[in-house]
């Protein structure tokens, strides 16, 4: 057996362009999506509040009624809907790899730093 096919770039898998192509990149990619999935939901979240305090005010007001039961259910909608645009993220960061790990990695990183 040649030794030089062993060791030859495409099959080195310490080699940076190995590295580079199947771990840093989907890294790059997932810690990106991550930063930016985290900074949505911030801002989602605080419109959110600042429409519920509006909300709050016109009632003290006696401009409008809550009902209660809508608001709650209203608010389970919104969760249940963020829980799968993370999941609908995650399933994609997972497809760029063969095994995900990298951009999944870089995904939760990213949402961590966010």
């Amino acid at each position: 057996m040649n030794d030089n096919t062993l060791s030859s770039p495409a099959n080195d898998i310490f080699s940076s362009d190995f590295m580079l192509a199947n771990v840093g990149a989907p890294f790059i990619i997932g810690l990106a999506v991550g930063y930016f999935a985290k900074k949505m939901l911030k801002t989602a979240l605080f419109v959110g509040g600042a429409i519920v305090s509006l909300i709050f005010v016109a009632e003290s007001y006696g401009v409008i009624s809550i009902n209660g039961a809508a608001l709650q259910d209203a608010a389970s909608l919104s969760a249940q809907a963020a829980k799968d645009s993370g999941s609908f993220l995650l399933d994609h960061l997972a497809a760029i790899t063969s095994r995900g790990a990298s951009g999944a990695g870089g995904f939760y990183v990213g949402f961590k730093l966010g």
